[in-house]
């Protein structure tokens, strides 16, 4: 008789985790980017996607090293988790970079415009 798979993977590629890992750590970065724009620092508003992109990072790798230690019901930490949350990330950068928004605050360390004079003449 032939099994029909006697050791299938445990961890495959295309999965609802897979899934769940890419759409977390893309809203993440969505999330994050929006948080970073509306700083009061002109630093973090200039690099907003940056700032999404590493700070979803971290929540990524920070999920997966508490799979690792069994914090959550899971099988464990998987590499192939961490890749769906790259690509999660690289998804939400590249639209962030591509259709972000055009408008942002105005830098505070920028040259201040100079005022218009408004003439009163009728």
């Amino acid at each position: 008789m032939d099994d029909p798979d006697p050791d299938p993977d445990p961890d495959p590629w295309v999965a609802r985790d897979k899934l769940y890992h890419f759409l977390f750590c893309l809203l993440l970065t969505f999330l994050f980017s929006a948080a970073a724009r509306l700083s009061p620092s002109p630093f973090l508003r200039r690099r907003s996607v940056l700032f999404g992109s590493i700070a979803s990072l971290l929540a990524g790798a920070a999920k997966e090293a508490a799979d690792h230690l069994r914090i959550f019901p899971s099988s464990g930490a998987s590499a192939r988790d961490a890749v769906a949350d790259l690509l999660g990330v690289l998804v939400a950068a590249s639209l962030l970079s591509i259709f972000g928004p055009r408008v942002s605050r105005p830098d505070s360390d920028s040259e201040p415009r100079p005022a218009r004079i408004h003439s009163s003449i009728v």
